[in-house]
């Protein structure tokens, strides 16, 4: 059985050879296109992937943080031209990918990393799984500018999902009301609860009988709904919300980022 770092590294192999593909067919204009994400454009989300991955590198091979020296990293990709952002993006991204994969037995099971935003240092698996995060949603945002159909890549869905729960509460903002939403998926099959109260939100994993409302989606919709993705013009045709909530108010609890 494959241990959870492998198939998460294998994973973010795929994923970046896929975007480096993509990159290679964009044009300069293509590059500075809006992107859903606020204020970025197509350039600027690859800039944001390209500048994050060199700061994850920096911090997987040391085992910690330097969140002083990320911001140099960051200003220094801010100050590239689109065509460079796109370029550099995809070179960084690769050496990211070999860090990851040079990582040995050993330390894909037992090194820790501290992060620098969490309570205790979390091992290989999960820090590839952040990027994987990353990499998922951002895919996204650099293709549907150009695909309205576009989605989160099949095989990243389930990995993405299953840390869904630790983050989505930072993710959630308050609506004045509290309320219990029942949330079930499919491709994957997982229910969940999200609770909302006056403060923002948590999400836990598990069924109940005891909510103020329903929501069911597919796992891909899901993700894009708690990353502020899944606006009118990107909805899928199933999406169901019921009860003491609407779509619209899980679209106001899930601002995006």
């Amino acid at each position: 059985m494959t241990d959870p770092a492998t198939r998460s590294i294998a994973a973010m192999r795929r994923a970046q050879n896929e975007l480096a593909a993509l990159v290679g067919t964009l044009t300069a204009e293509d590059l500075i296109t809006p992107s859903p994400c606020t204020e970025w454009s197509v350039a600027d989300v690859l800039s944001h992937l390209g500048s994050t991955a060199e700061n994850n590198r920096r911090t997987l091979l040391v085992g910690k943080a330097d969140m002083a020296a990320n911001q140099a990293v960051w200003d220094r990709w801010n100050a590239m031209t689109p065509g460079d952002k796109a370029t550099n993006s995809v070179r960084s991204g690769e050496k990211l990918v070999q860090a990851f994969e040079s990582q040995d037995e050993e330390a894909r099971q037992h090194h820790k990393i501290d992060l620098g935003f969490l309570p205790m240092p979390v091992d290989i698996a999960f820090c590839a799984d952040l990027r994987l995060s990353e990499m998922a949603l951002h895919r996204w945002d650099v293709e549907v500018p150009f695909e309205p159909l576009a989605t989160v890549s099949d095989y990243l869905v389930p990995i993405v999902l299953d840390r869904l729960p630790l983050f989505a509460g930072f993710f959630a903002k308050p609506i004045g009301r509290v309320v219990r939403i029942g949330i079930s998926t499919s491709a994957p099959e997982r229910e969940y609860v999200l609770d909302l109260t006056t403060d923002g939100g948590s999400l836990g994993e598990g069924a109940s009988n005891d909510v103020d409302a329903t929501a069911s989606l597919s796992a891909e919709a899901l993700l894009r709904l708690t990353s502020g993705r899944l606006d009118p013009g990107h909805t899928p045709a199933g999406v169901k919300v019921a009860g003491k909530v609407n779509l619209d108010d899980l679209r106001t609890v899930f601002p995006g980022y």
